[in-house]
């Protein structure tokens, strides 16, 4: 039917970890579907790494379930982890092996991993040149992109990376992230993102999940997401600090930064007349109005506070 409800891939059902009295996750339940690229957002020290750990089962739950496309990781976790690929921080390799046999290595341990499909997973991630070298004489980005493609050697329809860009050089991450948009879509894999790069991220995700001090703040896309922060608009001036002052006194706004020529407001558009009236009565020369675009680190720390530590 063509208006049946997706089935989601991954789903969180009130996951709760906790040491000893401490709640280090708490509650969390959100879904995550195939064909789609999902960023888990949070500051440091959130709980982000403890939740994927969950989630591919390095760490267990105190509370709650995880489901990999319908297969309990608490009662069937053999089925449920078969359906994964992930990079969960620093890819661990053998550095007096191969590249290639490294992944011939990995491949032996999962029935069904031909030589072919080890060749098509090392042209994925542009390492045909380099994979008959040794593993001690890659960089760290080179690792990252072997530890990818044994992720992807047995055709998971989940793919979970903890930091994926760590060691990549603009082209590499440019490149990842076209790959990971491209496996999605074509391969309908539900892909798992975790990073602290928020710049990229915003390129990369459809959806995000932002997680503080272990609870869930919300799920939505990323253009929702940084719909919700509103207008902002910056108003280049003769004495940004003045200027600033007289929107203060005059319409209880607060501006959101204060430059020397200019300053920022969270408003409206409709409302940029009566600053702009306000202004000019109040002796302030306008040499610019402008709509300033909210990323997704601007966005992020807004709702999270502006705090990168638990």
């Amino acid at each position: 039917m063509a208006n049946e409800p997706k089935k989601p891939a991954v789903v969180l059902e009130h996951v709760t970890k906790k040491f000893g009295r401490k709640t280090v996750i708490d509650d969390l339940s959100f879904k995550i579907y195939g064909g789609e690229v999902f960023g888990f957002l949070g500051p440091n020290g959130a709980g982000k790494t403890t939740t994927i750990r969950m989630i591919v089962g390095l760490m267990r739950m105190t509370r709650g379930n995880i489901f990999i496309q319908g297969h309990s990781v608490k009662g069937d976790f053999r089925q449920a982890m078969r359906q994964v690929g992930a990079i969960v921080e620093n890819p661990e390799m053998y550095k007096f092996l191969t590249g290639y046999q490294n992944l011939v290595h990995y491949a032996r341990m999962i029935p069904g991993i031909s030589k072919e499909r080890i060749g098509e997973v090392v042209k994925l991630v542009d390492l045909e040149e380099r994979i008959n070298e040794k593993v001690k004489k890659y960089s760290l980005g080179m690792r990252q992109r072997l530890g990818l493609a044994q992720a992807l050697l047995h055709h998971p329809s989940v793919l979970i990376l903890d930091e994926p860009t760590n060691g990549l050089d603009p082209q590499g991450i440019h490149d990842l992230r076209n790959y990971l948009h491209d496996l999605s879509r074509r391969e309908g894999v539900a892909v798992i993102v975790s990073s602290h790069l928020l710049s990229e991220m915003q390129l990369m995700c459809d959806r995000i999940g932002i997680i503080q001090k272990g609870k869930l703040l919300g799920v939505e896309t990323v253009s929702q997401f940084m719909e919700e922060g509103g207008g902002k608009v910056r108003f280049t001036v003769n004495d940004g600090a003045k200027a600033a002052q007289t929107v203060k006194d005059k319409l209880a706004l607060n501006p959101l930064t204060v430059l020397t020529d200019a300053f920022e407001l969270a408003i409206a558009y409709e409302k940029i007349p009566v600053v702009v009236d306000t202004l000019v009565n109040g002796g302030t020369r306008i040499y610019g109005v402008e709509s300033v675009t909210q990323s997704l680190e601007d966005r992020f720390l807004e709702v999270t506070g502006g705090k990168q530590h638990d």
